[in-house]
């Protein structure tokens, strides 16, 4: 790929939120390009990448391989939104970049990361002891590491997205609730297109992917203490977005 063809859209997150699913739809679109290879690239979230002065980008570009009716490159890489240095990282980039973004009730959200940790075997402890334990981790993990057991800290929405708006425009940006893509793919696909200015997307089916199977259900114990946990950041992301999010605290 010519090093002047940059990547235009990311979506950046957030993690166990639709990512994947959103990720299958924008590859059916003929005028978007995403990495040929794998969805989620990590290159914006590896400091490993960033050591060097001026940074290369031809690892990153070599995932993708354009072709002549492709308008714009995309990737999906949902950790790029809890990434603190990442929203710097790609504005540096390309200033003209544009982030997509899915939220999904930081609640649910949690308790299915933790199930994930689980099923891979990346979490020994039971769920509320995982999450008492999750800032003495943060402190003796490497951040490679810690990210994967961050399960409160990856739904801290709202700073997340004050960081992404340190650098870019809130205009560059886009949000949509994961129950939205769920219940109607098509109103978000919508958006979308005209976020991006492409061409309507072709009739497509509804899709979920990554539905682990939980171990067993959240308690009411738990989902209470992730509320009040969560309640002051999810005031503040509906007065960031003007978004009701009152089903999320029920």
């Amino acid at each position: 790929m010519a090093e002047s063809r940059l990547v235009d859209f990311i979506v950046a997150g957030a993690q166990k939120s639709g990512t994947t699913a959103l990720d299958l739809y924008l590859r059916k679109h003929p005028e978007l390009c995403l990495p040929w290879e794998k969805k989620e690239l990590h290159f914006f979230d590896r400091d490993r990448y960033f050591v060097a002065q001026p940074v290369d980008y031809t690892p990153y570009h070599g995932f993708f391989r354009p072709q002549p009716r492709h308008r714009l490159l995309g990737e999906a890489t949902p950790d790029y939104l809890y990434w603190p240095s990442a929203p710097e990282r790609m504005a540096r980039y390309n200033p003209a970049m544009k982030l997509i973004l899915l939220l999904r009730n930081p609640v649910t959200r949690a308790f299915s990361q933790w199930n994930m940790a689980r099923h891979k075997g990346r979490d020994p402890l039971p769920f509320l002891d995982a999450l008492n334990a999750e800032e003495e981790r943060a402190g003796s993990m490497p951040p490679e590491l810690a990210k994967r057991l961050a399960y409160v800290r990856r739904g801290l929405y709202a700073q997340q997205l004050k960081q992404v708006w340190r650098y870019f425009p809130r205009g560059q940006t886009i949000a949509f609730k994961t129950e939205e893509l769920l219940a109607s793919p098509a109103m978000v696909l919508a958006r979308i297109v005209d976020f991006l200015g492409i061409a309507p997307f072709p009739a497509i089916a509804g899709r979920t992917v990554h539905a682990y199977g939980y171990e067993r259900a959240m308690t009411e114990e738990e989902r209470q203490y992730l509320i009040a946990i969560f309640e002051p950041e999810i005031r503040e992301l509906e007065r960031l977005l003007g978004w009701d999010c009152s089903a999320w605290l029920a």
